[in-house]
């Protein structure tokens, strides 16, 4: 009684709150015997809560005090007796209640106190439909203040200070805006709890490859806090891991086991149901393209490109039947020079594979060139005997 039942959510983020205590302040709202009340604000901008139900109602049932969620998965107690099978028995009369809540009571004090009590601590322990519906992080949201109604006649003249929320009010036929404690608490008739399990009904299922060679899943929400040795640690426990890739940029990762068994184990336990340092993480069989940016798994790498040295050097676009060795190109004869005699064709120039090109007394007839390098000119004569 020193301290209440409280969630996470319900606490507030701010590690430092200050709260006030009533002893037999009011009466639990589900046994309708006195209980000590505490009072407390979550946060800055939030509005104060206080504990509904006694700390026996709230044992018995394992929720909080307050939001009566469940405190392991965060859940409403028709989702979680829904998915463990669990048959609710407790009774809504007035004598009946009070013997069943006496009873608990003493159940509860020959109890450790880390444990529920009833049916549910004869329970198993998880459920798979659970793991995939359970809450990870608190939502503070659910902390906010209510809805100003004379903001909403427009007669709110408080502006900015006023403690409540100027927003404009849930449609009242939703079912959401009508819930009720004690239906919660028994697990009837909660709107909440219906919309999570048509959720359930409605879950993507993880298809198995019908290629047999890939044994590489893909784990996706990573974040910057998970190390490779925590992946491990939660992977190695289905069969031996052969390779595991991170790729911070994309915050996921690659493992790789070495049989296909080991693979469709930790797919089907991990699935919907990975949580790491309190990230949900995403499970997938890694495929050609399972990061956003095409980034690829090592089950499934293109084959390599080829190496520069097999790559033909086509410098020119020139067509592949042509032969490389000897190609004639015809050139227009210089401006100021006669055409070449009808008979002796173009001009040819030599290229490709051939060698230097031919001395000048030796090139084909019609080849045209500047007087000064005719060998046969005084000039060039006169310099060839004065060297």
């Amino acid at each position: 009684v020193d301290f209440p039942i409280l969630c996470q959510t319900c606490l507030g983020e701010n590690p430092y709150i200050r709260m006030s205590k009533e002893k037999y302040g009011k009466e639990c709202k589900i046994c309708a015997r006195p209980f000590t009340v505490f009072r407390w604000c979550p946060g800055t901008r939030m509005r104060f809560k206080k504990t509904e139900v006694c700390q026996t109602c709230s044992k018995m049932k394992n929720v909080c005090q307050t939001c009566l969620l469940d405190l392991e998965y965060g859940l409403p107690i028709q989702v979680r007796d829904t998915g463990l099978d669990i048959k609710d028995d407790v009774p809504k009369s007035d004598v009946n209640k009070e013997y069943y809540t006496q009873n608990a009571e003493r159940e509860i004090g020959n109890s450790d106190g880390t444990r529920p009590v009833g049916l549910l601590g004869k329970a198993p322990s998880s459920s798979e439909m659970l793991l995939k519906l359970a809450r990870t992080t608190p939502y503070y949201k659910r902390n906010r203040p209510h809805i100003c109604s004379f903001w909403v006649k427009g007669e709110c003249k408080r502006g900015e200070e006023c403690p409540y929320r100027h927003e404009k009010p849930t449609d009242p036929d939703d079912p959401l805006a009508d819930q009720n404690i004690k239906d919660r608490y028994y697990g009837i008739n909660d709107p909440v709890a219906d919309k999570l399990l048509k959720r359930a009904s409605t879950m993507p299922r993880l298809d198995t490859p019908e290629d047999k060679t890939i044994t590489t899943l893909y784990v996706g929400g990573m974040g910057d806090t998970i190390s490779d040795a925590e992946l491990r640690n939660h992977f190695y426990q289905f069969g031996e891991i052969r390779t595991t890739t991170i790729v911070q940029r994309q915050q996921c990762a690659f493992i790789q086991f070495a049989t296909r068994q080991a693979a469709e184990l930790a797919a089907e336990k991990s699935f919907n149901k990975l949580i790491i340092n309190g990230r949900r993480l995403t499970v997938k069989w890694a495929c050609v393209c399972s990061c956003s940016d095409s980034l690829l798994s090592p089950t499934a790498l293109p084959p390599p490109p080829a190496l520069e040295e097999d790559v033909p050097t086509n410098y020119f676009n020139l067509d592949p039947g042509t032969s490389p060795n000897v190609m004639n190109i015809s050139l227009p004869p210089p401006p100021g020079i006669n055409p070449p005699p009808p008979g002796f064709g173009a001009p040819m120039f030599h290229m490709g594979s051939m060698g230097p090109p031919p001395p000048m007394g030796m090139r084909p007839p019609g080849h045209i060139h500047y007087p000064s390098q005719d060998p046969q000119r005084m000039g060039a004569h006169a310099a060839r005997h004065g060297d």
